[in-house]
């Protein structure tokens, strides 16, 4: 049976800008006719590995390292095998990943790089791989430098024994992180690995507006005679509160890793980094910490029911109750109007809701994140084992 894991955020921020756009402003979108703040998966998906390292949620070993630079993640063992340029080593593996019907197979690969190669994506490898790779460059250190030494480095220069063993550890991956989110390599589909996590972009219940900071700075050296600011600027930001929404794939999570500890584990990890993960843009101008005032998990074996839609038509403040109270109240009346049609009778609830909101007989209350992530961890164990 299905076992689709889904978390239902309501979070307010305050005044800031954590999530913006090419042009320094907060990320919006247009939702229901109305401008609404907006924090985009990518964003949230990255707070989410930072949280996982900072806080220790998963070990070193059960993570990914995403880079361009492998030479600096193999510094040392490079290094040792006498490679003076041990960023050659991207380009080494760069040629060893591509096929054989690249048009450029023999024409020395990319024209001369001006800076250091790097590799043409970003490879997201984890611990396990990390390892078997630099035993790899201990084993073949002496034709690695030879070819480190080539001013241009043809894919027929790469050994097939390097090209193979190099593809064979690409299909180790045992990480946390790489499960969740998955990974995609063109040059070789076989170790591609499907996302058991789909993020959505979090937006506001309510319509907002972008407001602005002028600031002025004052310069500690200025002369006596010296007035005004030493500098003066503008930086936007708005305060808005978030419908966030993530679904786990329980089975497709299990799949990847290989290993059911693990993914146990994870799902604990990612129940806290979750709640917990709060994009770093311009938090030293705003410190906009604000946890969730909702957290709602769910447990669907039918299929995964974003409730987006519940604030497509926009709250609106009110006097008497809180954006956060009036969108716990929206989320829930929507939640029961659509699982009447598309939800199974099976599925369950698991909250911690500090608004006071949500319907008491709605599902199982928690009183603090520790005890959610552990109920919660506890629900996916029984839907696996189902």
């Amino acid at each position: 049976m299905s076992a689709f894991l889904e978390y239902h955020l309501i979070q307010n921020f305050a005044p800031s800008n954590l999530n913006r756009d090419d042009t320094g402003a907060p990320k919006d979108a247009i939702f229901g006719g109305h401008r609404r703040a907006r924090q985009s998966s990518q964003c949230q998906k990255k707070a989410i590995r930072d949280r996982f390292k900072s806080s220790g949620l998963v070990s070193a070993a059960d993570l990914g390292v995403r880079t361009r630079h492998l030479d600096r993640v193999l510094f040392d063992e490079l290094k040792a095998a006498g490679l003076d340029e041990p960023a050659k080593f991207n380009e080494i593996v760069k040629q060893a990943l591509k096929s054989k019907d690249k048009k450029d197979e023999d024409s020395g690969g990319d024209k001369e790089e001006k800076s250091a190669p790097v590799l043409s994506y970003l490879l997201f490898v984890s611990a396990t791989e990390v390892d078997a790779m630099k035993a790899l460059v201990t084993k073949h250190a002496n034709k690695l430098k030879e070819l480190a030494e080539k001013k241009k480095i043809k894919r027929s220069d790469v050994s097939a024994d390097f090209k193979d063993e190099l593809k064979d550890i690409l299909g180790r991956s045992k990480a946390v992180d790489v499960a969740l989110f998955g990974r995609m390599l063109a040059d070789l589909p076989a170790v591609n690995q499907d996302a058991a996590c789909q993020v959505a972009h979090a937006i506001s219940t309510h319509r907002v507006e972008r407001e602005f900071d002028y600031f002025t700075a004052v310069d500690d050296k200025g002369d006596a005679g010296e007035t005004g600011a030493g500098m003066i600027g503008q930086v936007e930001f708005n305060s808005a509160t978030l419908y966030r929404y993530a679904v786990l794939d329980l089975h497709k999570l299990r799949s990847n890793l290989n290993d059911r500890d693990l993914t146990l584990a994870a799902v604990e990890a990612f129940t806290r980094a979750l709640a917990l993960a709060i994009p770093s843009g311009k938090q030293n101008s705003f410190a906009a910490h604000n946890p969730p005032e909702f957290i709602g998990v769910c447990l669907r074996h039918a299929t995964p029911l974003s409730l987006a839609n519940a604030f497509e038509k926009p709250v609106l403040p009110r006097s008497d109750l809180a954006l956060t109270e009036q969108s716990v109240e929206r989320l829930a009346a929507y939640e029961a109007k659509l699982a009447g049609v598309y939800a199974a009778p099976e599925d369950q609830w698991l909250t911690l809701d500090l608004t006071g909101r949500w319907p008491a007989d709605k599902g199982e209350a928690t009183s603090n994140l520790d005890a959610l992530a552990q109920r919660t961890r506890a629900l996916a164990a029984a839907a696996l084992e189902g």
